[in-house]
């Protein structure tokens, strides 16, 4: 068998996560997330789009992980990202986990905004 070393951007891979937190390029952040190619830090819900705003032309999808089981966006939110041109797909928290560190490790522009499950 052959491995091979996955290797990153600048962005961090989520090393895991639990009730109420997430452990993304080794360091626990407690409540909602955002990480991407600018940085990891704390996102304040659905509430504040304009972090994922930021994003538009800088990543080419925005996971959405919304808790322990996959819900819709509130519909302005879902609104408003979608007049800013940002691509973004709604799953569960542990996929969208799953989900953005493959992509991440393929090289691709992607950022992701979590909510704990």
């Amino acid at each position: 068998m052959r491995l091979n070393e996955v290797t990153f951007n600048d962005s961090k891979p989520v090393d895991g996560y639990g009730p109420g937190f997430f452990r993304i390029g080794g360091e626990v952040y407690h409540g909602t997330v955002l990480t991407g190619p600018e940085g990891t830090g704390l996102w304040g819900g659905y509430a504040d789009p304009e972090p994922l705003l930021a994003l538009a032309g800088k990543v080419d999808v925005l996971f959405v992980g919304t808790g322990a089981e996959i819900a819709h966006l509130p519909r302005e939110l879902r609104s408003t990202l979608d007049e800013a041109g940002l691509g973004v797909e709604v799953m569960n928290s542990p996929a969208a986990c799953r989900t953005y560190n493959v992509l991440l490790s393929e090289g691709r522009r992607v950022a992701m905004a979590l909510v704990p499950v």
